[in-house]
């Protein structure tokens, strides 16, 4: 009996030695304070909005390339840090892992109409092939082995945005309002590189889960924003490819190089005179 109650309170010890380990080391704090702001933030809803309040509007559609010094925050880290993602790992995270972000399929430069299952989007980043290898026993024979090709997210350099400028003559404001974004990959056929555009993602959808995460803001650790802080105060730089038009044209089949980009700009300062042209000085 006293054998007994010895190694019942040497196990005793022994947990609660444990348990205070892990707890000390649960406990630990990297930092001087708990981040708790943009785990807790809350997206900012829109205004509500009548189709008699619209006096103007106009559609068109963006690319963000990643590449540009003033978009490094939604294309770094390549790798995933503790607190930090990329947008793209964000949007894989949120639609292949928990399954809150629906994809769409690219028809009609994002229609929002057919849905993309889980497994496809998954298939783009975890491509599956069948290659012949030779057969270790017989040399002279092949053997068929799967082999899978890995994307890594740092490989999307590109984003497509869809969104609606319109004027809202209720509050006399010119207002945008991004509807859909589509991750586009660089491929190479035959020696030739062309942009994949690989799914669409509802982006009034995605604001709940782009609020939460963080991006990196080189002037104050304290102060980081949001990808929805980004894209709400439009801190990125981008260039139009297309514009609602009677043809249903990219701007890049009737122009090219410098005198697409001068079309690009030609777009922006039209809307930009739209508004100023509602206002009397």
């Amino acid at each position: 009996m006293k054998k007994f109650l010895n190694l019942f309170t040497l196990i005793t010890l022994v947990l609660l030695t444990n348990s205070k380990i892990s707890l000390s080391q649960s406990n630990l704090l990297d930092g001087v304070y708990i981040k708790e702001h943009s785990n807790e933030r809350k997206v900012i809803p829109y205004t509500y909005l009548r189709e008699a309040d619209v006096l103007w509007s106009k559609r068109i559609w963006r690319t963000i390339d990643l590449r540009e010094k003033a978009n490094h925050v939604l294309y770094f880290p390549k790798e995933e840090l503790p607190g930090r993602k990329s947008l793209m790992q964000v949007i894989l995270k949120y639609v292949l892992v928990d399954g809150t972000l629906t994809p769409y399929e690219d028809n009609n430069d994002g229609d929002f109409e057919v849905v993309m299952t889980r497994a496809k989007v998954d298939s783009m980043f975890h491509e599956k092939k069948t290659e012949y290898i030779p057969d270790p026993n017989d040399p002279e024979t092949t053997i068929p082995t799967e082999i899978t090709i890995n994307t890594p997210a740092s490989d999307i350099k590109q984003f497509r945005v869809k969104e609606d400028w319109f004027f809202d003559k209720q509050r006399s404001v010119l207002e945008c309002r991004i509807i859909g974004l589509c991750p586009v990959l660089e491929v190479e056929r035959s020696g030739e590189k062309f942009n994949k555009p690989l799914f669409w993602i509802y982006y009034p959808e995605a604001r709940m889960v782009f609020a939460t995460e963080e991006v990196y803001n080189s002037k104050n650790d304290a102060e980081r924003r949001t990808f929805e802080d980004i894209f709400w105060k439009r801190q990125f730089a981008s260039y139009i490819y297309k514009e609602t038009n009677v043809y249903e044209r990219k701007i890049k089949d009737y122009a090219v190089g410098m005198d697409a980009l001068l079309e690009s700009e030609r777009i922006k300062e039209e809307i930009f005179n739209m508004e100023h042209d509602l206002w009397e000085f």
